[in-house]
């Protein structure tokens, strides 16, 4: 079931960066950062074992991954500026938005301001949506990407770093895969079961109304 889920969109990532090269990794983070979910624990971690085989730099890596954060956000930076509290209130049920979330993430950025892009490109999920909310607040253009560049590197790096150093011992430690092959069964229903309780608290929300 697991596999079912994952292969297809892995062997897509895959190709991409295959054919691409460091311009496939921008690509496809670039996606992901467009509030797309195109996991990028996917596309970083083989991207880093394309570094233990040779054909990557680590660094470039991270930064090529930074890169496209860079790029994909400015869909959501440029969607929550020019469409705010308007286009939440008409288009946001249709991606679970509502005017509780963009007023929760009003008083985040009036509390602690841009810093709020760099430590939410930290952190999971959130990190694919903080720009939206940042063109709400109209944060400025030039800091906002400085943050984003800033934050979105240490994750890039470290998903890459982890990649790197497991496919380096791939090839000598057969039990590896077998870890693997549980532990993704454990990620795909922890993402599974925040999605579902998430719908159901917003659904919950809305029939209270």
């Amino acid at each position: 079931m697991t596999e079912r889920i994952l292969a297809p969109v892995a062997a897509w990532i895959i190709a991409v960066i295959s054919a691409g090269g460091y311009g496939g990794i921008a690509f496809l983070m670039a996606i992901e950062s467009a509030c797309i979910p195109l996991p990028s624990e996917i596309i970083m971690p083989f991207s880093g074992y394309l570094v233990s085989t040779g054909r990557f730099d680590l660094y470039l890596v991270a930064t090529a991954g930074a890169l496209g954060c860079n790029l994909g956000s400015i869909v959501g930076y440029e969607v929550g500026r020019h469409g705010g509290r308007a286009f939440v209130a008409r288009y946001g049920r249709y991606v679970l938005l509502n005017m509780d979330h963009l007023a929760h993430a009003e008083r985040f950025f009036e509390r602690w301001g841009s810093i709020t892009v760099l430590v939410c490109r930290l952190l999971p999920f959130v990190r694919s949506f903080i720009a939206f909310p940042a063109g709400v607040a109209r944060m400025p253009l030039l800091r906002f990407h400085i943050y984003t560049f800033i934050g979105s590197w240490p994750w890039c790096f470290a998903l890459a770093w982890v990649g790197m150093k497991l496919g380096a011992a791939w090839a000598t430690d057969p039990r590896l895969s077998h870890i693997l092959h549980g532990a993704d069964a454990v990620v795909v229903l922890a993402l599974a079961a925040g999605i579902v309780w998430f719908i159901l608290r917003e659904v919950k929300k809305r029939r209270a109304r």
